[in-house]
């Protein structure tokens, strides 16, 4: 009985051991080749009693694999055997917590760097580059402002002009006709509002002289009897001001000479953009299809549809000003003229220039009517002039915009407000006027090239339509 009890533990001892080294999830604890015959299994199946091999036939063990056996599922070891993989073999190495192997490559500079800094690196280097290239851009385009201020313009014009020199085109007008036709049109209107505002601008300015004058003698008044001091100090102050004027004639000669020299840059800035002008209504597509052509073959599509895009909020935006503006002008002239404030028409008329710079220009335009009828007509009627003002950027706040340019430009108020004042920093008042078009033109090119992929291909453009810039002879 107690050798048989042996014999019985002897054999369970061995059919664990076996069951261990053929178990999956424990072959990493076995060192050394597999052995074909696994203890207490020979190739004839016999099975051994605990001092040897025994030679007497048998199943093999419950649950161990037929030596030699197919692994089914895979999951046993390398080649379709079923045992543990060999060292060295694929999968010979136990994955740890960490995501190594055992026996990994030690660590590197790499894995001492902690991941979110590596990626705070790798995001600072790239935007380090990129606000470079744009501030070289931006010296750039200031170098040769003297060129790239008509061409903006003559853009932002034949936005407004173009839709009609299409529209001829398409009745049969030769283009050369449609597009010296509609840039008469413009030049026609601009010079007939600049013409009647200097004309009623020069016609009032003698009274507006003579009012001003009584304006500010009811100022050194007010201030005589309002605040500590006599009018022989009011009047030594003037006559030191005076003398500031007469100290500094040189440099105010410098800044004429430097004015003329402005005036020259403008008229010869006004030359361009009307020569730019007309090309842009003649030739415009033809010219945007040779700078599409320069980019690579596969992106041509989504820029030419990023571009039009881009194109038809432009015309909607310089449409939909327009009529702002003009409703601003009309609005603020109609309460200049009931309240008997001179200079209507010049007021109106800068009203409507400063409309076209939003939320800040008509203010501000505004601002000037309400001063000119507080020297005019005395503070009731300027009180009166700012309730008028407030009223109609009201309108244009509450009522046109959301109508006519939310539809236009679908940017935030915060990010019209932050446009404006970065363009009044870089380009001064051109840029405050080009600044809501830029970001609205920018917005749309750069939500539809982010999502390209998500609708159809759009047509390609056919560059080869174009005329080249430079042709042999």
């Amino acid at each position: 009985m107690r050798r048989r009890a042996r014999d019985l533990a002897t054999r369970a001892r061995e059919r664990i051991r076996a069951a261990r080294e053929h178990d999956p999830h424990a072959w990493h604890h076995h060192h050394g080749p597999p052995d074909p015959y696994p203890v207490g299994i020979r190739g004839d199946g016999a099975h051994a009693d605990g001092a040897g091999r025994d030679d007497a036939g048998g199943p093999p063990p419950l649950g161990s694999p037929a030596p030699g056996a197919p692994d089914l599922d895979g999951a046993l070891g390398p080649g379709g055997v079923s045992g543990p993989p060999a060292p060295g073999s694929p999968g010979g190495a136990a994955p740890h917590l960490d995501g190594h192997a055992s026996g990994a490559r030690h660590s590197g500079p790499e894995d001492i760097v902690p991941f979110g800094l590596r990626t705070a690196a790798a995001w600072s280097w790239r935007l380090i580059v990129v606000i470079a290239g744009f501030s070289v851009l931006l010296w750039a385009a200031a170098y040769i402002a003297v060129v790239i201020v008509p061409v903006l313009v003559a853009l932002l014009l034949s936005a407004l002009l173009q839709p009609g020199a299409a529209g001829l085109a398409r009745r049969g007008w030769p283009p050369s006709l449609a597009a010296f036709t509609m840039l008469l049109v413009g030049l026609t209107v601009v010079a007939g509002i600049i013409t009647l505002v200097v004309e009623r601008f020069t016609a009032g300015f003698a009274d507006l002289a003579e009012q001003v004058s009584e304006g500010l003698e009811q100022v050194q008044t007010f201030v005589v009897r309002s605040f500590p001091i006599t009018e022989g100090q009011l009047a030594d102050l003037l006559t030191q001001a005076q003398d500031v004027l007469l100290d500094n004639q040189d440099t105010l000669a410098s800044g004429a000479l430097t004015t003329a020299a402005t005036v020259g840059e403008v008229v010869a800035g006004i030359v361009l953009a009307l020569f730019t002008l007309f090309f842009f209504l003649k030739d415009g597509r033809s010219i945007w299809l040779w700078l599409v052509g320069l980019f690579p073959a596969a992106s041509r599509a989504y820029l030419d549809e990023a571009a039009r895009r881009s194109w038809r909020t432009l015309i909607s935006y310089v449409r939909a000003t327009v009529v702002v503006a003009l409703v601003d002008a009309v609005g603020i002239g109609i309460g200049l003229a009931v309240l008997g404030v001179p200079l209507v028409i010049p007021l109106a008329a800068l009203v409507f220039l400063g409309a076209f710079v939003p939320i800040i220009g008509g203010f501000l335009a505004g601002t000037v009517a309400v001063l000119v009828a507080l020297v005019s007509n005395g503070p009731i009627t300027a009180l009166i002039t700012l309730a008028v003002v407030i009223g109609v950027m009201q309108l244009e706040g509450h009522v046109l915009q959301p109508l006519l340019l939310g539809r236009a430009v679908r940017v935030h108020p915060l990010a019209v407000v932050l446009a404006i004042a970065a363009g009044l920093l870089i380009g001064g008042i051109f840029g405050a006027l080009i600044a809501v078009p830029t970001v609205a033109c920018v917005n749309v090119a750069g939500t539809y090239l982010s999502r390209r992929h998500e609708g159809p291909r759009p047509p390609e453009p056919r560059p080869e339509r174009a005329r080249p810039v430079v042709a042999a002879s």
